[in-house]
Formats: structure tokens, sequence, C-alpha cells
């Protein structure tokens, strides 16, 4: 009796353990090579968002600027865009919606007048330290503006 038990168990349908090895194996190389280039493509769409936000504050502070004749004070900052700081001329809001932190949680640092131009807004990306290179690198406004006028 002792034999046909075993007969069957042997016939019954499932995985062995070699199978599931393989399998698990097999997934474990694909979420290898696989994995990082997705990991990466993440971080490059958080840049170009912060690219297209730093973009529309500029288009914002152009309008702001041509009814008021100047472009926000470092100390009114990016805030401006959505409410009257009581300056006459004010004509906003200029943005749609509320002031929209960078694609990795932090504010925006925006001073004026700016080291590089009448201002700079910079996202300091996502080490949120200044530098960097790759997703750490900061996305910056004045050279967005370089790009836009080659």
């Amino acid at each position: 009796m002792g034999n046909i038990d075993r007969r069957r168990s042997r016939r019954q349908p499932g995985f062995t353990l070699i199978e599931l090895l393989v399998v698990v194996v097999i997934i474990g190389l694909l979420a290898g090579l696989v994995g990082p280039r997705l990991f990466g493509r993440v971080g490059k769409s958080k840049q170009t968002a912060a690219q297209a936000q730093i973009e529309l504050f500029g288009v914002a502070l152009d309008g702001f600027r041509v009814d008021v004749g100047r472009y926000p004070t470092t100390q009114e900052g990016l805030q401006t865009l959505q409410t009257n700081p009581g300056v006459d001329g004010w004509d906003g809001p200029y943005l749609k919606k509320e002031i929209p932190l960078d694609p990795w949680g932090r504010p925006y640092t925006y001073k004026a007048p700016g080291e590089h131009g009448e201002y700079d807004v910079v996202s300091h990306g996502a080490d949120g330290s200044p530098g960097g290179e790759g997703e750490n690198a900061d996305i910056v406004s004045w050279q967005l503006l370089k790009k836009a006028g080659s």
C-alpha cells in the first residue's frame, strides 16, 4: 500500500520545487535588468516636470512685470503671483492654482534680482542641495532661458 500512495503523489498535478526556483530566478533577473531603467525614467520625468513648472513661473512673472512694472522682490516671493501684496497695477492671480512644490516636495527658491538674470527660480533636485548631477542636479530658470533662446 505504501508504494501505491507514492505513485499517486508523483502523478498529481502541480509544480516541483525546481520549477518554482527557476521561475523565481527568471523574475529576479528581469527585475534586475528592467527595474533600474524604469526608475531612471521616473527621475527624468520629475526633472522635466520641474522644468515645466519653472517655465510656467517665468510666464507668470512676465505677466506680473507687464502689469506692475517690475518683478516681485525676493521678500514678496512667488506667492505674489497668487495674492496681491498691495502693489499698484497688480491684476492677478497670474497662476490658475496655488504655487506648487517642486516634484520632490520642496518649495522653489526665488530670488530677485537674481544672480543670473532679473530673477532666479531654482529647484535643488532630488537631494534638495545646491549642485549635484543626474537626478540631484539643480533645475534653474537661467538655463531654461538659454535653451529657449538658442
